[in-house]
């Protein structure tokens, strides 16, 4: 068996937050996705006595090895496809304007530095799109955006990035 964070022991390290020992919080940054029997064995034993306390008060929750694999693998896919097309769009950016357009360029890459999650991402998307089409035409933004749409995985990006 394996432990997984809650959304209580999310909470209780975030910044400011400070309900827990020195030793139940350091057990509880290295939890996710952790054996039962390695986490018992910290602080000469003392550890087991900490994660059913962990447990008992819902910061922990166990979880198949399997199941925490397959969530994981979602969430790295996830970020993996954002970060490939954030790195896609700096790439389409400077090709289509940093030479020609140095200050729509620049004001494109900030954007997409800022750009944290999916949806702003999106928007980015949309406006640097929006630039292709103006400056290259509909055929070539058409052509840029399926490749994003495949780098990008899941429906919901493919759908926003065809609609702008």
């Amino acid at each position: 068996m394996l432990l997984q964070k809650t959304e209580k022991a999310h909470q209780e390290l975030s910044p400011g937050v400070r309900t827990l020992s020195l030793r139940e919080r350091s057990l509880l940054l290295l939890a996710d996705g952790k054996p039962v029997s390695a986490l018992q064995a910290m602080y000469h034993g003392m550890g087991a006595q900490i994660v059913e306390s962990l447990l008992h008060q819902g910061y922990l929750t166990r979880t198949s090895q399997a199941h925490a694999q397959t969530e994981q693998a979602a969430v790295q896919r996830s970020e993996l496809s954002l970060a490939g097309a954030r790195m896609y769009l700096f790439d389409v950016c400077e090709r289509m304007f940093a030479r020609r357009h140095p200050d729509l360029a620049h004001r494109l890459r900030t954007a997409l530095r800022n750009a944290r999650d999916g949806d702003t991402l999106r928007h980015v998307a949309e406006e640097l799109f929006a630039q292709v089409t103006h400056h290259a035409g509909d055929e070539r933004a058409a052509s840029l955006r399926a490749q994003v749409s495949a780098v990008w995985a899941g429906p919901a990006p493919e759908m926003a990035l065809e609609s702008c």
